[in-house]
């Protein structure tokens, strides 16, 4: 059956068919000793074998071309306009989908009727003669002077009539092909992607020395860093390689090994929940340098930023250091080690001020942590900010927050013409007091939240989560303008442990704890390495993320580089058992053989990319994505299921949940 979807939502491919397969090879036999007819398809494709090459592309066409020329072009051809029984146009467009040309056919040739055949975006190879192109319009015919008198055309491949593609349409994924061909951004965005590629390798390779690009392994062995893996099956009995989580232990290696600095562009790959900002399977911008601290590696990447936006984008580049915020300060300031500093909106506890009753409405937490932020009011007016902040809690983005178990947030709309301006239920010296602290104005929004009295563990807190999604829904409903520019600054002081999570993998080791980042990270100081005898979990770690505009662009940290030191972390701190252990004797060997100290940064390239271009998912500038549902490629419908003949090659069996 044959339907038909909308033209603004996907398109309809259906196979040709001319180009269905000949089964039982029946097209290339001899029956009965006489050679079949040559199918149609295989006449077709000779023709296409061989074609002239190009005169020009097209930009040197335009530039330099002169009346009575000789040209001959490759390109696409455009939607034909035919003017009479003898006159027609179309433009041809060109490789890169960039650049059209104006191509005119008159009845005076044997290519008019063969052009009138041809589709619109088939691939085709013109020529002609270069004549001044007759436009009404002066301004016109001063951009576009030039046409193209046909002489020949030669069809490369027909573009069939049952696929249905216009500019700027929405393709299903399972169409990717079709959504980069219409899609000028998404081409843009990709060729972008390379020079951002181009201009960091150029960076790296001219500081002294130079960073040396290293290509690592893809093939690698399960060790247990912190996420979760891909493991790929061998033919040998129960025998495994894992995909990298990263380059992690082999440039570590690598500086074991005398390399001075080491980067590549890396792929990298987690079995881990999807979001926009994350592919199961990405690429990051790793780097690492011995004899060096994270002093050294963030003065590295700094150059690296600076570079990029100097030279690709149109905003003013970041100049001197980025400013660094600890993660206790992020966490308590914003909720989050991530933060978007630029909309303000900064977190400050109030608990020791609120009235018992107060708390007792937002939260049944006994004697929790209450903090409070504020929004600026819109056009002075507190009915407007009620109607928003009503709207967001009625929502599904504020459905969360209503159904916190440690208690839904407090909205107090500040309004002078109310009793205490409408901070009654905090109390006279209470309100005062915010008031000092927040500096309210008529028709803000301040908003309460309770969380346990604890400390900071994870990537943020309830009201941070708030005041991002408040931000975002304030910016989406009109009610706020979004924040413009970048602001880069450095998240350092990281615990190194962090309590274990049954959602993450984590280490596998049995003392309750993770490394936050992963297990190769460096105490701190020297009062961070006695403190891991005595109490691991206020060890801080030498790690240090990157940060744009709440975006984490990427982390890195100084290394373990002392084999014991490692193998102590590894085996008492977070207790792995022995046949764990034994998944880094490789590590601690090459780290035993006078590793030098060393610190490195991996930079999430494709988030980078995203940031530059101002997009809100990573999907946008990567070529061929994976969707959200289950890291699933439509196109290509990867992952598929394994056959019962891969299963019993690789010595598997399918077990039901």
């Amino acid at each position: 059956m044959r339907s038909r979807s909308m033209p603004t939502v996907g398109s309809y491919v259906r196979i040709n068919s001319s180009r269905r397969a000949f089964h039982k090879g029946s097209c290339l036999r001899e029956q009965a000793g006489t050679p079949l007819a040559q199918p149609q398809f295989l006449e077709n494709y000779k023709q296409a074998v061989e074609f002239p090459p190009a005169t020009c592309d097209f930009q040197t066409f335009l530039s330099q071309a002169s009346p009575g020329q000789d040209v001959v072009l490759h390109g696409y051809l455009g939607v034909r306009s035919d003017l009479s029984k003898k006159l027609s146009f179309v433009r041809l467009q060109d490789p890169t989908m960039k650049h059209t040309i104006q191509i005119v056919s008159t009845g005076r040739n044997a290519s008019f009727e063969q052009l009138r055949n041809l589709r619109p975006n088939s691939p085709v190879t013109v020529k002609g003669k270069v004549q001044a192109k007759k436009a009404k319009d002066a301004e016109m015919e001063k951009r576009d002077p030039w046409e193209i008198s046909l002489e020949e055309i030669q069809l490369l491949n027909d573009f069939p009539g049952d696929i249905w593609m216009a500019p700027d349409m929405v393709h299903p994924p399972k169409h990717r092909h079709l959504q980069l061909r219409t899609s000028s951004e998404l081409r843009e965005a990709l060729e972008f992607r390379a020079r951002v590629r181009n201009v960091c390798r150029e960076e790296l390779e001219q500081g002294r020395p130079p960073f040396v690009e290293i290509e690592t392994p893809l093939l690698f062995k399960s060790t247990p860093e912190g996420a979760r893996e891909f493991l790929v099956p061998t033919r040998k009995h129960g025998l495994a390689y894992a995909l990298p989580q990263s380059p992690q232990q082999y440039k570590q290696i690598l500086m074991a090994s005398g390399i001075p600095r080491y980067y590549q562009f890396a792929r990298c790959f987690r079995d881990e929940d999807l979001r926009a900002d994350r592919q199961p399977e990405f690429t990051q911008l790793d780097l690492e340098m011995s004899f060096a601290t994270g002093e050294d590696v963030m003065r590295v990447v700094e150059g690296v930023i600076r570079r990029l936006w100097s030279t690709l984008m149109d905003t003013e580049a970041p100049s001197g250091p980025f400013r660094r915020l600890s993660y206790q300060d992020a966490m308590s300031r914003y909720g989050s080690d991530k933060p978007d500093t630029r909309y303000g909106m900064e977190i400050h506890r109030v608990e020791h001020l609120l009235p018992v009753d107060l708390i007792h409405k937002i939260t049944p937490l006994t004697n929790p942590i209450v903090e409070i932020f504020k929004i600026e009011g819109n056009d002075n007016d507190p009915a407007a900010t009620s109607e928003f902040i009503t709207r967001f809690l009625d929502s599904p983005a504020g459905a969360p927050f209503n159904e916190n178990p440690e208690g839904g947030p407090g909205i107090f709309v500040y309004d002078a013409k109310k009793p205490l301006c409408g901070l009654q239920p905090f109390g006279f010296q209470a309100a005062e007091y915010v008031e000092d602290l927040l500096e309210p104005d008529h028709s803000d929004l301040l908003v309460i939240q309770a969380r346990e009295a604890a400390p900071f563990s994870g990537g943020s807190t309830p009201i941070g989560d708030l005041r991002r999604a408040l931000h975002t829904a304030a910016v989406e409903s009109g009610f706020k303008p979004a924040a413009t520019g970048f602001d880069f600054l450095w998240i350092v002081d990281f615990p190194l442990f962090s309590p274990s999570s049954d959602s993450e993998p984590g280490q596998g080791g049995a003392a309750g704890l993770s490394s936050t980042h992963h297990p190769f990270t460096a105490p701190k100081s020297a009062a961070d390495v006695d403190l891991l005898l005595t109490d691991p979990t206020k060890v801080v770690a030498d790690h240090y993320d990157l940060v744009v505009n709440g975006v984490e662009l990427g982390g890195g940290s100084r290394r373990i580089h002392d084999a014991a030191v490692q193998e102590f972390v590894l085996r008492d701190v977070l207790q792995m058992p022995a046949e764990r252990l034994t998944d880094f004797s490789h590590l601690l060997d090459a780290l035993r053989a006078g590793c030098p100290p060393h610190a490195g940064l991996a930079l999430g390239f494709d988030r980078l990319v995203a940031v530059m271009l101002g997009k809100d998912s990573v999907r946008d500038v990567i070529a061929f994505p994976k969707t959200g549902k289950l890291g699933e490629d439509p196109m290509v419908k990867a992952p598929s299921p394994m056959t019962q003949e891969a299963l019993g090659t690789y010595h598997l069996r399918l077990v039901d949940e």
